[in-house]
């Protein structure tokens, strides 16, 4: 037992997804002239504390379901490996788990304290999404878009929210392509995982409609976030310069030229790659696209 099966088991690259979606909320709220230092840095914890919670949670469940022991590792999928190794107990993991979701709680009860209570909804939905997805939002076809709203929709309303005490169309349009990108984000990297997951239990997209048709659906919402963030500039709800996003284009064919080559494990581990690159990427770009209109402003 060390660090670093610590580290694999929170799957701690993947965190950086909970910073920037901080990022693109708070620098929202900076475009609007509110931005209030100690509150992001907090948002940024209670966040990245359920994100660890869900990556730890789903760790136990996919060894307790077996799931673990079938799937293809790929560096985006496919989970640590730390529990079937035997480096870690099960019962250790689920702790911190749930010692996290309930210290994000906490952060989250301050906030609806100090910024109102409008901001509880998005906070229980949140904890719902953490608390059940692996056991049952993803054997109930919901994984995806419980994915796409707990870590993208809701993350930038709520970091939005601590500073400015209440929501706008401004962030629901930021909102909405971040969470475009986390659903098509889990969706791709179902691919190598899907007989996998479908002995375990679980239903997802993948399973119901094969890759193929995983793969239009990965493909089309794709075009719906760019295409979404061009809507937000064109209605003056987004900053011209958050047209940044579209920088990231040439990864996002990438990834859907995987998608739809997923019989191939090499050009799949690409698209699994440019996949990762395109959520990230876009999403701080609108982060960036904000910040700089936020300086224009000044």
């Amino acid at each position: 037992m060390n660090l670093k099966d610590w580290l694999l088991t929170v799957r701690t690259p993947f965190l950086l997804l909970s910073v920037i979606l901080v990022c693109v909320g708070g620098a929202a709220a900076g475009y609007e002239g509110f931005f209030i230092p100690s509150h992001f840095l907090l948002a940024l914890l209670g966040l990245i504390l359920a994100h660890i919670s869900v990556n730890t949670l789903n760790e136990y469940f996919d060894f307790k379901t077996g799931i673990d022991f079938h799937t293809v590792k790929t560096p985006f999928s496919g989970g640590s490996g730390v529990l079937p190794a035997g480096r870690l107990k099960p019962a250790s993991v689920y702790r911190l788990g749930v010692l996290c979701l309930a210290l994000a709680a906490i952060i989250g009860a301050y906030f609806v304290a100090v910024k109102g209570w409008m901001l509880l909804p998005i906070l229980l939905l949140g904890g719902f999404f953490t608390a059940f997805y692996s056991n049952l939002l993803s054997r109930a076809m919901l994984g995806e878009v419980s994915a796409g709203l707990g870590l993208g929709v809701l993350p930038v309303l709520g970091a939005y929210y601590v500073h400015t005490g209440f929501y706008s169309w401004e962030a629901a349009m930021a909102a909405f392509p971040c969470g475009l990108l986390t659903f098509n984000l889990l969706l791709l990297n179902e691919f190598p995982d899907v007989e996998a997951d479908r002995k375990g239990g679980r239903r997802n997209l993948v399973i119901r409609f094969g890759l193929k048709g995983a793969a239009w659906i990965y493909s089309l919402l794709t075009a719906a976030t760019y295409l979404s963030v061009l809507a937000g500039v064109w209605l003056g709800l987004l900053p011209p310069s958050c047209l940044l996003a579209f920088l990231t284009l040439p990864f996002a064919f990438k990834a859907v030229k995987g998608a739809f080559q997923a019989e191939e494990n090499e050009k799949l581990i690409e698209g699994l790659k440019a996949n990762v690159l395109t959520v990230l990427g876009t999403q701080s770009m609108l982060a960036l696209g904000f910040f700089l209109a936020s300086l224009v402003s000044l």
